[in-house]
């Protein structure tokens, strides 16, 4: 059995995006539309998901624009 831990590309709401990136709900909408940030895959109606891969390397690129090592 695979747990949380181990899958290689989680899905993550936009709660956890929002703590992880410390963005605001209006915030990463106004990056995605400017296409600054990963837009989201669509899981099922209204609800929506990130890819974890694709929020962390957004978080390294700008760690590597800020000039700081990931």
């Amino acid at each position: 059995m695979i747990t949380t831990n181990e899958l290689p590309n989680r899905l993550l709401k936009r709660a956890e995006v929002s703590k992880v990136t410390t963005l605001g709900k209006t915030s990463l909408y106004e990056l995605m539309k400017a296409g600054e940030f990963p837009k989201p895959i669509n899981i099922g109606g209204r609800r929506v998901a990130w890819l974890q891969s694709d929020v962390e390397n957004w978080i390294t690129e700008r760690l590597a624009q800020a000039g700081r090592a990931a």
